[in-house]
């Protein structure tokens, strides 16, 4: 049986996770209380299942403290998951990790908007700090 016809397995929710992708680099920031809204439109990765391409928008919103993200170091970390075999709700939650990482922001909220595929149309959203419990 081909593998997009079998069950999921644990190998495919744990696909993509712990890829190498290029750094997110940081600078300075001058400023106190203002926040950053950063709108990808053209994010694609793999499904590790089916090996289809996913499509969606992904918006990074935060409240920076000392740094900020440098756009263009974002944008090659983002253009790395088109190769990648990654789940939508792992995708996020790992654009997250990464991004509370370099920069330490007050808050972040990433917000995964995917295009509609097999009838369903899927938004992912995680949080920083993350909730207790």
């Amino acid at each position: 049986m081909p593998e997009a016809e079998g069950k999921y397995t644990a190998k495919h929710a744990h696909k993509g996770i712990d890829a190498r992708l290029p750094a997110i680099e940081t600078w300075p920031n001058q400023y106190e209380g203002y926040e950053i809204k950063i709108s990808i439109p053209e994010y694609t990765s793999i499904c590790p299942r089916t090996k289809l391409p996913d499509f969606g928008t992904i918006t990074i919103h935060y409240l920076p403290a000392k740094q900020c993200l440098e756009l263009k170091s974002l944008k090659y970390y983002i253009l790395a998951y088109r190769n990648l075999g990654i789940f939508y709700e792992n995708a996020v939650n790992r654009i997250l990790d990464d991004v509370a990482r370099v920069c330490r922001p007050k808050w972040a909220v990433v917000r995964g908007e995917f295009s509609t595929r097999g009838g369903m149309r899927t938004t992912v959203e995680a949080r920083y700090p993350r909730p207790r419990g």
